[in-house]
């Protein structure tokens, strides 16, 4: 089973963003744990900054991969063109979120791409990422 996660603007920073809202640990860092965790399920990793990268990303992996767990990052919440980037493609696509964005701000309580999504986890922290997969798993 080969599984992409794509990241957002400013996942790159975590372990140093935030630290209250994100936690102190780097993606990085889980991403070893987590790959760790699952030998035998073939986890790929991309971050990007830019909203076109990003859809880039999910047009070429797509039709390929048996899922993409996606963190958009603030574009979730402005972004039709990832949500019709995630409506072009075959692989299911989870959402997630590390805070629980409907007890931030108001403009976060709004998701331009869950429609197009699966489903949407948030609020576990970097756990959020390890939900979505065995929920991949379990839909394979």
């Amino acid at each position: 089973m080969r599984i992409q996660i794509i990241n957002g603007p400013n996942i790159n920073l975590l372990g140093k963003r935030e630290p209250s809202i994100y936690g102190t640990v780097s993606f990085e860092e889980y991403f070893l744990e987590l790959t760790g965790r699952y030998p035998d399920v073939d986890i790929h990793y991309y971050q990007s900054n830019v909203e076109g990268e990003m859809i880039d990303k999910i047009q070429e992996i797509g039709f390929d991969f048996d899922g993409i767990i996606l963190n958009a990052g603030a574009y979730t919440h402005t972004s039709i063109a990832i949500q019709d980037a995630i409506k072009a493609v075959t692989a299911p696509v989870i959402e997630v979120h590390i805070s629980n964005v409907h007890a931030r701000e108001s403009f976060r309580h709004i998701s331009m791409i869950s429609s197009a999504c699966i489903g949407v986890i948030c609020g576990f922290g970097l756990d959020s990422y390890r939900l979505a997969l065995e929920a991949l798993l379990v839909k394979k």
